[in-house]
This record gives structure tokens, sequence and C-alpha cells, in this order.
């Protein structure tokens, strides 16, 4: 029903999921991370509690594969599941169960992963890869919608897409970037402007102004 992204920038460290899908507010439950630690999408018959599982492994310091290992273990459905992780040194690791429907699976790349399922076809995975390798030159944030957008025009969900989401950890407690489409007949679309607007002066100043936490905290 989805198909995602989750990668570390190399250039800043930050970490990203963007994610879209047939169903509504994909952002609400695919979506997982926190700075310096890592990202998750959790994805298929989504389970939540990998997101939260995933992320307090990870500051345990368990590594993208050990974490996956892990939270398996603990679900009795993790056959119906897809999960996507990539650590905060960059190392990922991904799950697609047999029962995620057809098609579904995942490719790697340089500190980054994509996965979906009930897609088209793998194509879908193998453009989203493509295009992130090709706009390294792009803020990590335009290179993640970039592979979204590319995956949607290689087929992407079976279904059409209704909801998406992009999120970014940096150098904050909570998310530098937080863009949600929770219904809308062009989505990632949607996303690209909402992204315009946060970089409006008028967002950008009063966003740069506020208290940044704790990043690893």
């Amino acid at each position: 029903m989805t198909f995602s992204i989750v990668a570390r920038d190399p250039h800043s460290g930050a970490l990203g999921v963007a994610t879209a899908t047939a169903g509504p507010a994909v952002g609400a439950l695919v979506v997982h991370g926190h700075a310096q630690t890592g990202a998750i999408a959790t994805q298929a018959m989504t389970n939540p509690l990998y997101g939260e599982q995933g992320l307090a492994l990870l500051k345990e310091r368990y590594d993208a594969a050990a974490a996956l290992k892990k939270i398996l273990q603990n679900d009795a459905d993790a056959d119906r599941r897809q999960v996507l992780i990539v650590d905060s040194q960059g190392n990922t690791a991904q799950w697609s169960g047999g029962a995620c429907g057809i098609w579904a699976g995942s490719l790697t790349g340089r500190q980054c992963v994509v996965g979906g399922n009930l897609l088209t076809g793998g194509e879908t995975l193998e453009a989203m890869l493509k295009t992130y390798d090709e706009r390294d030159s792009l803020p990590f944030t335009d290179r993640l919608l970039a592979a979204m957008n590319a995956g949607a025009e290689a087929g992407g969900d079976r279904r059409g897409l209704k909801s998406a989401a992009l999120k970014i950890w940096d150098d904050r407690q909570y998310a530098s970037v937080d863009l949600r489409a929770d219904w809308s007949d062009a989505p990632l679309q949607m996303l690209a402007d909402i992204l315009q607007q946060t970089r409006a002066p008028a967002h950008a100043d009063f966003f740069a102004a506020l208290p940044k936490g704790r990043p690893g905290g």
C-alpha cells in the first residue's frame, strides 16, 4: 500500500523519511525518527510500535540490523510487516514479510534504503534509488522528494496516491522538517508546495529563532 525512502544525509548527518500511499494520513503511523539516532518507516500491515521500539534500541547503540532483528523477534505477525531502518552511522536494514502482498520488496543504496508493497513492480524502487543517487547536489529534503516523485512516475502504489509525508531530524530535539499531505489528489505536489511555504522568510525566520533543545536527547 505504501512506498518509502529512509536515508541519512552524508553531508550533514541528518536523518529522513519520505513516504506515500493510497490511504489517508500516511505520516501518522509510518514515519519515525530522532536526531543522531536513526529513522524508520514501518508499513504494509503497519506496526507503529516498530518505530518506538526500533528507536529505543538504536539509542541503546544497537545498529540498524541488530535493532531490526530484535523487533521482528517480538512480533508474531512479522510476516505481514515491512520495515526500513537507517541508523545514525548510515547503516541500513530492511524486512519485507512474505505476506506483504504483491509486489513488495526493498533496495539498499548508500546510506539509504527504499521499499514498498502493493506496487506495480520493482521499477518503482529502482527509479527512487537511481534518482536519489543522481541528485546528490540537492538539499536533503529536495533529494528525498525527488526520489518519491520518481517512484510515483515509475508506477508507485498500484491504487494511486492520496497521502504523503516527509520528515527530517537534524540539529533539533524535534524534527527540522515535518511535512504532511493527509488527503489529496496530488499529495507529493502538496508536499512540494508546503515546503516552499516553510522556506519563505515569514516562516523560516520564525522557525530559526525557536529553541533547538538537545538533538541527541
